[in-house]
């Protein structure tokens, strides 16, 4: 049976263009979420309420934090490292291609970075999934995706999920701690109902799942089967993960770019308290 709730809050009231990326610090005990378009990473402390933002010099499609302190961030030309006060950029892999860009990105258990790119005119087979060590070392998982999106991996690590948005699917692989294979669909997204964008995996194993022009976020079993919507009242929700001391608040990053009437909320931080129960996200190891 399919539950439905509307039980959200705002966390951080904000006008992003492309709000993207949301992903619990544990270490600080705080959010930490970009505009990609906007060039720009935010922190978010829900008990102080304190904010930060922090402006890169390019496009960034994610933002993650490093085991020894500061980020790692995907850029529009690369993957690079900033320290623990956000100084000391240096590049660990620069790779710039004319008209492509950074997207979404995640820490897989062992450390390791999974990073996508796009083309900005969302060409067919434009972008890329890279896995990239901590010592830089870079392995193209995926050389012909369009928009590489959410990913993910379940709570033994064995398997890997992956959205490539155009697809409509969420994807699954089996996953050996270093290589994803056996790529195979775990749920399509119907026709009307949206296009699948960021996920997070919770500690049953489900797949939530940030819905673009669909208004909400899904709950999906390890099975495919869809157990709960989270209706939202902005049109492009993009990404969501669990956050709070105890990892069952939902974050949910949103978007107004592209709308001619944004709704009042889009392009905030939205949460819905008590969602469920998410797993703990490994740092990047370099």
């Amino acid at each position: 049976m399919t539950g439905t709730t509307h039980a959200y809050e705002v966390a951080v009231r904000a006008e992003a263009a492309l709000g993207e990326g949301p992903t619990w610090d544990a270490d600080a005990q705080r959010l930490i979420w970009i505009d990609i378009l906007g060039s720009r990473v935010h922190t978010y402390d829900p008990v102080s309420g304190r904010r930060t933002v922090m402006v890169t010099e390019q496009h960034v499609g994610a933002a993650k934090p490093r085991a020894g302190g500061g980020l790692v961030v995907n850029l529009r030309d690369g993957v690079g490292l900033y320290g623990p006060g956000g100084e000391d950029f240096r590049w660990l892999h620069h790779d710039p291609v004319p008209g492509r860009r950074a997207n979404d990105a995640a820490v897989a258990p062992d450390g390791s970075l999974w990073a996508g790119t796009m083309r900005y005119d969302e060409a067919t087979g434009g972008g890329t999934l890279s896995r990239f060590a901590p010592d830089g070392t870079v392995d193209v998982v995926l050389d012909d995706v369009t928009v590489s999106n959410g990913t993910g991996w379940s709570p033994d690590g064995r398997l890997m999920y992956y959205i490539d948005t155009p697809t409509r699917r969420i994807d699954v692989f089996d996953f050996d701690g270093e290589q994803a294979t056996n790529r195979r669909k775990l749920a399509d997204i119907e026709e009307g109902a949206g296009f699948p964008d960021g996920l997070t995996v919770d500690a049953d194993g489900c797949v939530w799942v940030a819905l673009w022009d669909g208004g909400a976020v899904r709950r999906y079993t390890p099975s495919g089967d869809l157990d709960r919507v989270v209706e939202l009242p902005v049109l492009r929700p993009t990404a969501c993960t669990f956050g709070g001391r105890d990892l069952a608040d939902l974050y949910i990053t949103t978007a107004r770019t592209g709308l001619d009437a944004p709704h009042p909320l889009s392009g905030s931080v939205l949460v819905v308290p008590g969602a469920g129960k998410g797993l703990a996200q490994p740092a990047f190891a370099g």
